[in-house]
């Protein structure tokens, strides 16, 4: 079996509140081109995504919650069931952080143990955005545990809205607190290829960038 390159650790992503359809259906021809590992992509592009990916591979990725995670959890659930009827197979979900700061852990839990078994009933992956520039070391790895405990596929760090995205020390301390089946996806701020194949030594599975043609622009090496 070959390698993987780091193409096929990359969600291609754009988020960007000014995006348009146009600007989306490239992102898609540029993920199903290059073998990136999803195309992440505004809820309102689900469908769209969907039809451009169709047959190619790539996962179609989109946020719940997004960017600030403390819609109600009622919300949240309607805003997956919608993603995942019209095609989505990777969900990005912002974990509360107000309720976890405010020591509501069960109830934390208890959103995300809603959308993991909704996602594993459509075959689809959960990813726990936990927004670890909002966090001390004790936080992420209760976040990280929460995480777990629910059923979720991925921690992954940040947004890209907050004051920084993801540090290889982020991964180190997520790759030391979480078992060896939960991934973790490092994003936010992830522009070069030496960034991404840091956060990659440190522990990460998947790399979330909207700067993934640049991190590309040099040979593609594989990864050990």
């Amino acid at each position: 079996m070959p390698a993987p390159t780091i193409a096929s650790t990359i969600d291609h992503t754009l988020l960007r509140p000014d995006c348009t359809e146009t600007q989306i259906q490239q992102l898609c021809q540029e993920a199903r081109a290059h073998g990136f590992a999803s195309a992440c992509v505004p809820p309102c592009y689900v469908p769209l995504a969907a039809r451009e990916l169709s047959g190619s591979g790539v996962a179609v990725c989109t946020v719940i919650g997004f960017p600030l995670g403390y819609n109600s959890s009622r919300v949240k659930f309607r805003e997956a069931e919608i993603a995942l009827a019209e095609g989505a197979t990777e969900l990005d979900l912002v974990l509360n952080i107000s309720a976890l700061k405010s020591g509501s852990l069960e109830a934390v839990k208890a959103e995300i143990e809603d959308i993991a078994d909704l996602a594993d009933v459509h075959d689809a992956l959960l990813k726990v955005i936990i927004e670890t520039a909002l966090l001390s070391e004790e936080e992420i790895e209760t976040a990280a545990r929460l995480c777990t405990e629910a059923g979720a596929h991925f921690v992954k760090t940040s947004t890209g809205f907050a004051s920084r995205g993801a540090s290889v020390a982020d991964v180190e301390l997520l790759r030391r607190v979480l078992p060896p089946h939960m991934r973790i996806k490092a994003s936010g701020g992830i522009r070069t290829r030496a960034q991404a194949l840091a956060l990659l030594a440190a522990g990460a599975d998947r790399i979330g960038a909207s700067n993934s043609l640049a991190i590309l622009q040099e040979d593609e090496p594989t990864l050990s």
